[in-house]
């Protein structure tokens, strides 16, 4: 592995732990050149996953745009960024269940938005009128009256 200060790639491993629910192995390393320490971590490679446009393309599932928009919805709120990777974490791992190997935006948006009702409202509510886009007012106020039906019934049950 190259040490991202000198590019020499002689290190040794310090430190091994699982990772990411056991889907990964976080090892810190320390460059036998320079002392630098840094993090790496190890996954199984996976399927190829296409993520199918609104729009009919197929590009390559990146886990980076999801987790983008997690923490763009979760800006200034008490979201932990532990929180947002966890989600992520959550999204990949059912996308990877597919065994087509194809799987639409539509299916990754609402995975995103299930997780982040739970997680914290006003989030959820970023990323779905991103997500849906809604054409005016009566759309988005129609989701909150749904969002806010969610929170009576389960109040009605205590």
């Amino acid at each position: 592995m190259k040490c991202p200060r000198c590019g020499v790639d002689d290190d040794k491993v310090i430190d091994s732990r699982p990772a990411r629910e056991g889907q990964a192995v976080r090892r810190r390393r320390e460059c036998i050149a320079c002392d630098e320490r840094f993090t790496t971590f190890e996954y199984v490679e996976v399927k190829t996953l296409l993520v199918v446009k609104r729009s009919g393309h197929r590009v390559g599932y990146d886990r980076s745009k999801i987790l983008g928009g997690i923490a763009r919805a979760c800006e200034k709120r008490p979201v932990t960024l532990e929180r947002m990777e966890a989600i992520a974490d959550y999204v990949e791992r059912e996308l990877m269940r597919d065994i087509a190997g194809e799987v639409s935006t539509r299916e990754v948006g609402e995975l995103v938005m299930s997780k982040l009702r739970t997680e914290d409202e006003v989030a959820y509510v970023r990323f779905a009128s991103v997500y849906r886009s809604f054409k005016d007012v009566d759309e988005f106020m129609s989701e909150l009256r749904h969002l806010l039906d969610g929170k009576e019934d389960a109040g009605d049950r205590s």
